[in-house]
């Protein structure tokens, strides 16, 4: 008999979806950051940034180059489309935006990035929006 709290079939595998897209959206993440310090970008770059094993970067990055997110270079380099640059950008966007928010709430700053990289991947459009709006337009540029 399966616990009261237990998952039906639909919620596991919109979990799962949910689960492979804020994956999907940390290695986008990843990648434009490390396009900003770094000129090429490699999957041992992305492999060493995230503390993640080799296989599974490739793993990650296939399914990008699936989605038509990013491009490889017969010399390995990773770059973003046009497609990935924007969705690594949203995300990137929303990462900083709650991080700073957070931080200038008085939550310490290695737990307002923490806390941040949960927010962004959950948070809809329209209500990031809002907040956003409220965080320019509410909060005093500095302490």
């Amino acid at each position: 008999m399966n616990a009261p709290c237990a998952p039906r079939n639909e919620e596991t595998m919109s979990y799962i979806k949910h689960r492979s897209e804020e994956s999907s959206e940390d290695y986008l993440e990843t990648i434009l950051i490390l396009s900003e310090r770094l000129e090429h970008v490699r999957s041992i770059d992305i492999a060493k940034e995230l503390s993640y094993s080799k296989p599974s970067v490739s793993v990650a990055m296939k399914n990008l180059r699936n989605a038509g997110m990013i491009e490889t270079s017969s010399e390995g380099y990773i770059t973003l489309t046009e497609k990935g640059m924007q969705r690594a950008s949203q995300v990137y966007e929303k990462h900083v935006l709650f991080t700073e928010w957070l931080t200038r709430l008085g939550v310490d700053p290695t737990v307002a990035r923490d806390d941040a990289c949960k927010i962004e991947h959950d948070i809809s459009a329209e209500s990031f929006e809002a907040i956003k709006k409220h965080i320019k337009n509410g909060l005093p540029s500095s302490r």
